[in-house]
């Protein structure tokens, strides 16, 4: 856990930043604190709800894929604790699917690494997530498809790798490999 509050700094805006990249995670949070937030950052999900309520951010930024819990995870958990509080999902692996499912689960906006802390910021403070321009005015290849069809069927069966298997009518393994691959482009 790191804090970057300064003394005074109790009346700043602050924000929660979770991801299991150490390295992103130091390098977004000198950024925003740079930018005038009081920064917390956490590891894990777990830390994430743990320093959430202790210390109630007003703004997080979870990322998508993390050991143990993912953000789509934690997301409904910390506006239980605040519903007013703006979250952002930030994803290296980015899908149709589960921005969808992000924004259902209360999310203000998902956004796609890499990113930098002003990317970041206008994803937070913008008033609706414009799920629009993840849509591409080309079209997508079949591989592209197949990868955004098996992301559908992932989020409807809760992350469960099983489930999603037997739904596709596919071998878990297979699912697993092609699950481990970075997504195909557009």
């Amino acid at each position: 856990m790191t804090d970057a509050t300064p003394l005074d700094g109790e009346d700043l805006p602050h924000l929660l930043l979770v991801d299991d990249d150490p390295t992103f995670t130091r390098v977004m949070a000198r950024a925003m604190d740079r930018r005038g937030l009081r920064v917390s950052t956490a590891g894990s999900a777990e830390e994430a709800l743990a320093l959430a309520e202790q210390d109630m951010p007003d703004y997080a930024v979870l990322d998508l894929k993390m050991a143990g819990d993912s953000g789509l995870v934690l997301l409904p958990k910390l506006l239980e604790l605040d519903p007013e509080m703006r979250v952002l999902i930030l994803t290296g692996y980015s899908s149709i699917a589960t921005a969808v499912e992000a924004i259902k689960r209360g999310a203000c906006n998902y956004l796609c690494k890499p990113a930098d802390a002003d990317d970041v910021l206008t994803a937070l403070l913008s008033e609706h997530a414009d799920l629009d321009s993840l849509v591409p005015e080309n079209p997508m290849s079949v591989d592209r498809l197949q990868w955004e069809h098996i992301q559908r069927v992932l989020a409807e069966h809760e992350g469960n790798i099983s489930a999603t298997a037997r739904a596709l009518g596919m071998h878990r393994r297979t699912l697993q490999r092609k699950l481990q691959k970075r997504p195909v482009r557009r």
